[in-house]
């Protein structure tokens, strides 16, 4: 079989099939453009940290201004994509042409977004901060803050979590998952961005963890590896629904335990036992232990 039969075979599937992101209008994020811009975000944060660049006082203003500009750049070319595919995958098969979309509204709309999420960055930094504060204090094998933001994966789960959340309540389409999706193959550590999460957020170890879409998670909540905070089912008319568990603050769940329900609290001050099942409300202050 020679090479343009191959070549005719292949663009035969992705005319069948779909599954072709094409360079028009029309067409869907770039996963690796939000990564870049991901990457770029978490140096925005984390200066120094993540990447080679030698930071110095004469020129933080220089490198902080042009990675900006970059982000911005890149970020609102994404979300207008995102944003017009939307438009375009809601309208009738019959009106596909791509002349009569709001080209110009998507853009702005994108820009603004964009700004937005510049404009949160030093909010978002003290949320982090406080994050890598907690599991600072809550992990003995820790030895300084530094040493959590530069190598542990449960606080770089959380930045980007909170980077995406930001998207996805804010509109974007498909960005926020395409982040957390990434995260979640480097780490193992699944958080939906619609979850909400409150500060002094821990996560020990993290390899397992999973956070559905309608989890709601107070103020100083420690995870252990393994947790689930899911679902009681998995129908797809259950979309619009609360699906997943309420923890409240200061609550410790260890590794491995389960906890499935949208009508499931753990109230205040709460310590899940490992390898525990919960798909009822636990009151406040009480210990769940697996049964001997």
């Amino acid at each position: 079989m020679n090479i343009d039969t191959l070549v005719d075979n292949i663009l035969h599937s992705y005319e069948k099939d779909g599954g072709i992101n094409r360079y028009e209008t029309e067409n869907y994020p770039n996963r690796q453009n939000v990564v870049s811009i991901l990457q770029n975000l978490q140096t925005l944060i984390f200066p120094g940290f993540k990447t080679a660049e030698i930071i110095n006082t004469e020129h933080i203003r220089y490198t902080t201004g042009r990675l900006i500009n970059t982000i911005l750049e890149t970020l609102t070319s994404e979300i207008k994509k995102a944003l017009m595919y939307t438009v375009v995958s809601n309208e009738k098969p019959s009106d596909t042409s791509i002349s009569n979309k709001p080209n110009c509204h998507c853009f702005a709309l994108a820009e603004k977004t964009s700004i937005a999420l510049i404009e949160a960055i030093p909010s978002i930094r003290h949320q982090v901060n406080l994050d890598a504060l907690a599991i600072f204090q809550g992990d003995p094998a820790a030895h300084s803050v530094e040493e959590v933001i530069l190598s542990y994966p449960g606080l770089e789960a959380i930045l980007v979590y909170r980077l995406a959340h930001f998207l996805f309540i804010n509109g974007v389409p498909i960005i926020p998952r395409i982040m957390s999706e990434y995260i979640h193959g480097k780490t193992g550590i699944d958080i939906h961005p619609g979850a909400t999460i409150g500060s002094s957020f821990a996560i020990d170890h993290g390899t397992g963890i999973v956070i559905g879409e309608t989890c709601i998670i107070g103020n100083n909540v420690k995870l252990y590896q393994g947790v689930t905070l899911g679902a009681l089912s998995v129908q797809k008319n259950l979309m619009d629904k609360k699906r997943h568990p309420t923890i409240e603050d200061n609550v410790t769940i260890y590794s491995n335990a389960t906890i499935l329900g949208g009508k499931t609290v753990i109230g205040k001050g709460c310590t899940i036992g490992g390898n525990t099942w919960t798909t009822r409300s636990v009151p406040a202050g009480t210990t769940v232990i697996q049964k001997k």
